[in-house]
């Protein structure tokens, strides 16, 4: 009878934890899943901006992340961009933001992240990386921005739209 009852209670903690387990946190039940914290709290929000070089203007949509965020807060934004390994340009800014840096594995042409905590890069060329950044968002329709930036410096500016 005491075996029985050891057993019993045993079984009702592993089904009152497994029961504790599921989880109505959507970031914990995307970690779950294979995502990490940042993927969950990178949704797209409705924050767009104009990236204006020369007489062209790309609009990207940013993230929901406090990265993105502080970025919005110091626009327009107008910096000399340098080029960098014939795929992206970069600048330094001149106040940190916040980070939360991951490993993309791919960089996608038109994508937008910080390197650091204070270096602005604007990718126009996809390629595989093993670099970690953190992403602020993504030009929605890269086509002619690798032209439109040139193979050296050029001058960027970044503005709400």
């Amino acid at each position: 009878m005491k075996n029985s009852f050891v057993i019993s209670f045993s079984l009702l903690l592993f089904c009152i934890a497994i029961m504790a387990c599921t989880l109505e946190n959507p970031i914990a039940s995307g970690i779950l899943n294979g995502e990490s914290p940042e993927t969950q709290t990178n949704d797209a929000i409705e924050s767009r901006l104009n990236i204006r070089i020369g007489a062209t203007v790309f609009t990207a949509t940013l993230l929901n992340n406090p990265t993105a965020t502080a970025l919005v807060a110091r626009l327009p934004l107008t910096i000399p961009m340098q080029e960098l390994n014939g795929n992206e340009k970069f600048a330094e800014l001149p106040n940190a933001l916040p980070s939360r840096a991951s490993a993309p594995g791919t960089i996608q042409t038109g994508d937008l992240m910080l390197y650091g905590s204070t270096t602005l890069v604007l990718f126009y060329k996809t390629f595989p990386t093993a670099y970690s950044y953190t992403k602020l968002g993504r030009v929605d329709n890269p086509a002619g921005l690798a032209a439109a930036l040139g193979s050296g410096s050029v001058t960027v500016t970044f503005e709400r739209q």
